[in-house]
């Protein structure tokens, strides 16, 4: 007895009210890249959109079409990588990004107004920092760990919700020690803490950021210099953390005072630790698994949101050392 073919159907998605140029892309680009994603046939006729093929895939290109109609609708471009990130999650039997993204944060103050999430990893970070004092950001570089979590603390201390702000950053990225590099200890640490004076500058202007400064109101500094000290009202940012070792770490959680507020942000799979030190960020994840308060949020290639080509280079990298370790 032969088994039952999938019966074959035709569904018609009305357009109407969206530019054909932004839906399908220059030169139905995005219309291509679909049919090369799914197998049914795709006819676009005036304001309406015909797909025709075997019933699970057109329900699935339908459910794409209808995310990037929502992604048009909240004022935002269809680009390359977008249609590649709805297509993911539309196979994967989930609704498409957009139609995600677009309810509510659960937090309805500065997280909805300043840090706009621009994947559903984002949004779960976002919402992760709204529900608990300790949150942990693991994932590759380009996914907005530093980004947003700057976003969220320069808004909070704007509508008063903090006293202060404090970034810190383990200065061992190159092996190099403080103490033999030119220069006094600014000079010197400076080069370290660039990419969180990078950040600020995206959310602030530069006089601003001077000035809160010189009032301790924003302090930037090495992790090392956090010792001995403890941050009541403060929202905390510890950036780079795989280059902490264990000890860096439990001195670092342990600074928390009264009314503060702590982000780690890491790349497990960029440590630069010199010897056999462990990460204390590899080695926190099983020390505080399951404690309130404290959420873990894992980011992956999909929230990458740089250049679409840096998401193609994770994912070499990754299967060059997948390939290194069966070896």
């Amino acid at each position: 007895m032969q088994p039952e073919t999938e019966e074959k159907i035709s569904k018609t998605l009305s357009i109407s009210g969206f530019d054909p140029r932004l839906l399908f892309g220059q030169n139905h680009s995005h219309l291509r890249q679909i049919e090369k994603s799914f197998n049914p046939t795709i006819i676009a006729r005036g304001e309406k959109v015909i797909i025709e093929g075997m019933a699970e895939e057109v329900n699935q290109v339908v459910s794409l079409l209808k995310d990037l109609m929502v992604r048009l609708k909240q004022g935002d471009y269809i680009t390359e990588q977008y249609l590649n990130y709805s297509i993911e999650m539309v196979k994967d039997g989930q609704d498409g990004p957009a139609e995600i993204m677009s309810q509510e944060l659960r937090d309805n103050g500065a997280l909805k107004r300043v840090a706009k999430p621009k994947t559903i990893g984002q949004k779960l970070y976002l919402e992760a920092i709204a529900e608990n004092d300790i949150v942990f950001s693991i994932g590759p570089a380009g996914t907005g760990k530093t980004y947003l979590a700057v976003a969220v603390a320069v808004a909070a201390l704007n509508e008063k919700k903090f006293n202060r702000v404090v970034l810190a950053r383990p200065a061992v990225e190159a092996g190099e020690s403080l103490g033999f590099l030119p220069g006094d200890i600014r000079a010197k640490v400076d080069p370290y803490l660039r990419p969180v004076y990078d950040a600020l500058h995206e959310m602030m202007p530069a006089e601003k950021i001077k000035k809160l400064i010189e009032l301790d109101i924003i302090e930037i500094l090495p992790l090392a210099f956090m010792r001995g000290r403890t941050l009541n009202r403060t929202f905390v940012i510890l950036d780079e953390a795989q280059n902490t070792t264990a000890a860096q770490m439990k001195m670092f959680l342990t600074r928390l005072g009264e009314g503060s507020k702590a982000i780690i942000t890491g790349d497990i799979t960029q440590i630069d630790l010199e010897g056999k030190r462990k990460s204390g960020l590899v080695l926190i994840q099983g020390i505080l698994k399951g404690i309130e308060g404290i959420k873990f949020v894992y980011l992956s290639d999909k929230d990458v949101v740089r250049h679409r080509l840096v998401q193609k280079i994770i994912r070499a990298y990754e299967r060059y050392e997948k390939k290194i370790r069966k070896e």
